[in-house]
């Protein structure tokens, strides 16, 4: 049982207290958060794409609590899909050196523990949120 410091000093917040909705979804935009600084994307305007993103997924997640361990993958593909209509392909692949770059894709599509994978390789590059 992890206990961390409250707002007020020397309250302590037990994690186990935290609602497991928000849990998941703090973990899914701190991964993604995580690729797209690693990738030097985070801007501000990106940081509300994952904003908007985390937002949708928080009403998909309480309709359907089961899901919670898919949420990562699905953040990520938000953000992806946003910042494909206005910035481009993210993240591009480091894998293929020749040949028109493309983005990586996150695996499985609906799933835990969701990977970038190069789609024509066929090789995973990093857990989501392991991007560097």
């Amino acid at each position: 049982m992890e206990a961390v410091k409250g707002p007020n000093k020397g309250d302590n917040v037990n994690m186990d207290d935290i609602d497991p909705v928000e849990q998941c979804l703090h973990a899914a935009r701190a991964l993604v958060l995580a690729d797209l600084a690693a990738r030097e994307v985070a801007m501000a305007e990106v940081v509300s794409m994952v904003e908007d993103a985390v937002a949708h997924r928080r009403w998909w997640v309480e309709q359907w609590p089961e899901g919670r361990a898919y949420v990562a993958g699905l953040v990520a593909q938000d953000v992806q899909d946003a910042l494909l209509e206005r910035y481009g392909r993210w993240p591009l692949c480091p894998v293929c050196s020749s040949g028109d770059p493309h983005a990586l894709d996150v695996e499985p599509e609906m799933g835990p523990d969701p990977h970038w994978v190069c789609g024509k390789q066929g090789v995973v590059v990093a857990p989501v949120g392991g991007l560097t």
